[in-house]
């Protein structure tokens, strides 16, 4: 049976931080609507908190697109999740994104914060954020250098308290594909409580590997796939969403897997 793979684009947010790559509103908006032609599911449309510049692009984005979700990202912090709902509360389909790291080093040096306190403040935010939207992605940064159990504990606290999407990332783009495979296959059977959302993989660039990571993520029962338009971003940037959206199109023997993205406006 083929199953339907869903395409967040973060070419808005993630893709910007490309040196070079910055746009205006009126760019910003001309690409969220080829994106929404293209029928991505949904578009991340910035981080509301970080500027006006951004609050003004989500706004702007939640009133005119109006066939995908839109999403604002946000740190698990009250004052982010309040932005990014103030941004994003005229959207047809409004997805509060909220993100915190979860690898021992980060946690010490990134958070100041002991692995127990990382996960209230995440139960909390989503908590928080379910007051606003029934949409909610949780994203554990740094994920593929986290430990195991403790992210099966994370995840399970977190779609309890209301997480619909859970994003494992591959933060500094550190992973490769067979141990990709094999993370995704270790964490569902540690947290059986991850085949009751859907389950996304957000591939970095740095060792050449975003896409081959995330189709191997796909192979271990992945449902959703973070990626940008030519694989811009941050450092070496993201998975691109031509390739993977190709590869699955072109290969639908091998991953029994599709998008609903119209190839042709590629």
């Amino acid at each position: 049976m083929t199953r339907m793979i869903k395409i967040f684009d973060t070419t808005l947010r993630d893709g910007e931080q490309s040196p070079g790559c910055s746009m205006n509103l009126k760019e910003k908006i001309e690409m969220a609507k080829q994106l929404e032609k293209m029928k991505v599911d949904i578009i991340e449309a910035g981080f509301a908190i970080t500027s006006p510049g951004d609050f003004e692009s989500v706004q702007t984005i939640s009133s005119v697109v109006k066939d995908c979700t839109v999403a604002s990202l946000s740190r698990a912090a009250e004052k982010d999740i309040d932005a990014s709902w103030e941004a994003l509360k005229k959207a047809a389909d409004p997805r509060i994104h909220i993100v915190i790291a979860t690898s021992p080093i980060h946690m010490k040096y990134k958070l100041n914060l002991e692995p127990d306190a990382v996960i209230e403040k995440s139960v909390d935010s989503v908590k928080y954020a379910a007051k606003y939207c029934s949409n909610i992605e949780f994203s554990a940064e740094d994920a593929t250098r986290s430990d195991l159990d403790f992210m099966a504990r994370i995840f399970d606290a977190v779609i309890k308290a209301g997480a619909t999407t859970v994003n494992i990332p591959d933060t500094v783009g550190y992973t490769t594909p067979e141990e990709h495979y094999e993370f995704f296959m270790k964490l569902r059977e540690l947290c059986p409580r991850l085949d009751d959302v859907t389950i996304s993989a957000h591939c970095h660039n740095d060792l050449g590997l975003g896409t081959a990571n995330s189709l191997a993520a796909i192979r271990a029962g992945v449902n959703q796939i973070e990626c940008t338009i030519n694989g811009i971003g941050e450092r070496a940037g993201n998975a691109s969403m031509e390739e993977v959206v190709m590869a699955l199109h072109t290969r639908k023997d091998l991953f029994q897997a599709e998008t609903r993205i119209v190839t042709t406006e590629l």
